[in-house]
């Protein structure tokens, strides 16, 4: 059994953004016309509805289908004012990698969360905890005191 779920990102002349990142710049610009991405991921299911295998892809990739062991999302429903989550992972994902999924995710969130609101205070600690987070899960090495 398998099922696939599809996201369709936008760009909306319409949309207002916090503030551009270096990675990912939404124009907003009443002339702009909407473009329309496709990112396609894939999920492989045993009868007790576990992933067994997950790949994604990008409509405008020039590769295949890319494996993938887990993914954490999270979409924010303006409607609710709250997250809705979708965290999936296989049951062959070692629990190593699961605190190095969350490693990296945690660090990338203190970036991302600066980059959108600028508030230096709470990126940093943000950051500390990533950092401590990584030391605790001997993903980096603890630092001297």
């Amino acid at each position: 059994m398998s099922c696939c779920i599809l996201f369709l990102l936008r760009k909306n002349p319409t949309t207002r953004q916090l503030h551009n990142s270096s990675t990912r710049q939404f124009i907003n610009s009443s002339t702009q016309q909407h473009m329309k991405k496709k990112i396609t991921i894939e999920v492989a299911l045993n009868e007790q509805n576990v992933p067994t295998e997950m790949t994604w892809t990008a409509d405008d990739g020039k590769q295949a289908p890319q494996p993938c062991k887990a993914m954490l999302l999270s979409l924010f429903d303006e409607e609710h004012k709250d997250t809705l989550k979708i965290d999936l992972w296989t049951n062959e994902m070692q629990i190593g990698e699961m605190d190095r999924l969350f490693f990296n995710t945690l660090r990338s969130l203190s970036e991302t969360y600066y980059n959108a609101t600028k508030n230096e205070r709470l990126a940093n600690q943000m950051r500390q905890f990533a950092e401590f987070f990584g030391e605790e899960t001997k993903i980096i090495p603890k630092k001297e005191t």
